[in-house]
């Protein structure tokens, strides 16, 4: 059966969400018909997508939240004006996001009231959701009162045309452990400078963290007050076609240690970037780490918010390169098993094969 696919919203076609949906769509043979605005205005840029979609032939519609993009806003309006099925890609929800996890927005305020509106309404108005674990639909159906059966589940996956394996020349004397990210709450970063502290006595042992957002200048504070001489910051920006030359000289890539509620709900995307390019991965222990990862066989799961935890799996790894290598080799074969594009597309046409067959 041929699928024609309306992928709309003002998102950046860059984003990883994007990038890996629209790409794994076409690799599975789903034409894909892109309705997309980047005028100044956001109120502007919603208007002209919602006049240019009535001018497109497509089965099913996918609005979604991507990068600095949402789209919760766009979803009641499109109910109003199609009968065709609409799926919300609730990767990331202005709620959860912004309240809960990063707590830049008092939860009894009216903003914070809005933001669960636009979430609920986003939920309420679509006919499918995807949720990128088991655990963040259960949440989001239980947080807004939307019936379990209407999410599926379509992880993050990361593009194996930019992330893949690859040797690196350059010589160094040190033991590299790496994390990239936008320093959010989740991420846990201060958990491990601890880490980093607790390996000062291992001189071999260097981390570089790379990135910069919301909990970067209380990192660099932790850092200074600790007096921790073994980690380097490094928030300049890379262009993501070049970045993964810097993380080919990792030896171990890290993932999520935060001790937040999403920390528990979500596989981050630099997790699936370190399986991608065959590197060791450490990452928090979760039950949303745990529908995929496997603790000691494709990664070290350690417990959130533990740097002692973090820091003796780091040694572990450090001193044994038979059991680096394995977690690493398995780690690959997971990702070209079920998250690279064409897994991932192939998943998502199954879901909307299903979903479309309800509206004919």
């Amino acid at each position: 059966m041929d699928l024609k696919i309306g992928y709309f919203g003002p998102f950046n076609p860059r984003h990883y969400r994007s990038r890996v949906i629209i790409k794994g769509l076409r690799k599975n043979g789903v034409e894909i018909i892109e309705c997309n605005d980047q005028s100044t205005s956001r109120l502007l840029r919603y208007i002209k997508i919602l006049e240019r979609q009535r001018k497109l032939d497509y089965d099913v519609i996918i609005l979604g939240a991507r990068g600095e993009y949402y789209g919760q806003p766009l979803v009641p309006l499109m109910r109003t004006i199609t009968k065709k099925p609409i799926v919300f890609d609730a990767v990331i929800t202005l709620y959860e996001t912004e309240v809960v996890d990063r707590q830049l927005i008092d939860h009894k305020s009216i903003k914070a009231r809005a933001l669960y509106l636009l979430d609920y309404y986003a939920f309420k108005n679509s006919d499918l959701v995807l949720a990128d674990t088991y655990a963040h639909a259960r949440y989001y159906s239980w947080f807004y009162h939307i019936e379990l059966n209407k999410f599926r589940k379509l992880p993050v996956g990361s593009d194996d045309e930019v992330f893949y394996p690859r040797i690196t020349k350059e010589e160094k004397d040190h033991f590299l452990v790496m994390f990239w990210g936008g320093f959010a709450p989740l991420h846990g970063v201060s958990y491990i400078i601890k880490a980093a502290k607790i390996l000062a006595p291992h001189r071999d042992i260097h981390f570089e963290l790379r990135g910069y957002g919301q909990t970067y200048n209380e990192a660099l504070a932790l850092a200074r007050s600790l007096d921790v001489e073994n980690v380097t910051f490094i928030p300049k920006w890379v262009p993501y076609e070049k970045f993964p030359n810097y993380v080919a000289k990792a030896d171990v890539c890290l993932g999520i240690f935060g001790g937040t509620e999403k920390a528990l709900r979500v596989i981050p995307t630099k997790a699936v970037e370190s399986l991608a390019m065959k590197k060791p991965l450490i990452t928090g222990d979760s039950p949303a780490a745990r529908e995929i990862l496997r603790n000691g066989e494709n990664c070290l799961l350690v417990p959130m918010a533990n740097p002692k935890a973090l820091a003796d799996a780091i040694l572990i790894l450090r001193d044994d390169k038979k059991l680096r290598d394995k977690i690493a080799e398995k780690g690959y074969e997971l990702f070209k098993k079920k998250l690279n594009p064409k897994a991932i597309g192939k998943e998502l046409v199954s879901i909307l094969l299903e979903l479309s067959e309800k509206f004919r």
